[in-house]
């Protein structure tokens, strides 16, 4: 792949993406608050918004293990809220709580982008296999926003 190449992404994918870090920073700001209600209701969209987001980028591996691991990152990002709210950093197995117990979903998120650079990213002619696969998932969307302005 060459230095100037340019990398990017559908538009419908980056709007996608671009509510989804709203609805983090609300879920978040809720945290730092104590907004406990708003903040646990807050998992619901930012977690939906996540997964719509790692299911859309499916076919384009970079960016389909990249936005795994933010799912799994969010999940272990809640899992530690949920314990700071409900005090069980304190009552949950003794000294260890969900803030501990989070650490569990931030080693999955690492080992699998641990994959993605250290196996993956190194096989010889993926970069190229990536541009492919973000041309092909471009064109299929061009594609669609022409048939549905046609029909």
């Amino acid at each position: 792949m060459k230095k100037d190449t340019v990398y990017y992404i559908p538009y419908k994918f980056r709007k996608v993406e671009n509510m989804h870090i709203v609805l983090w920073l609300i879920k978040d700001a809720c945290w730092a608050l104590n907004l406990k209600i708003p903040g646990m209701l807050m998992i619901i969209p930012t977690m939906t918004v996540a997964i719509l987001i790692t299911y859309q980028t499916r076919k384009i591996t970079s960016e389909f293990f990249h936005n795994l691991a933010v799912d799994i990152w969010i999940i272990a990002n809640c899992t530690w809220m949920a314990g700071e709210f409900f005090h069980l950093e304190e009552n949950l197995i003794g000294p260890y709580g969900l803030r501990q117990f989070s650490l569990i979903p931030f080693s999955i998120g690492l080992i699998i982008l641990g994959y993605y650079y250290l196996i993956l990213k190194n096989k010889p002619g993926f970069q190229e296999k990536i541009m492919q696969q973000t041309d092909e998932v471009i064109r299929s969307k061009e594609s669609d926003t022409s048939r549905s302005e046609q029909g």
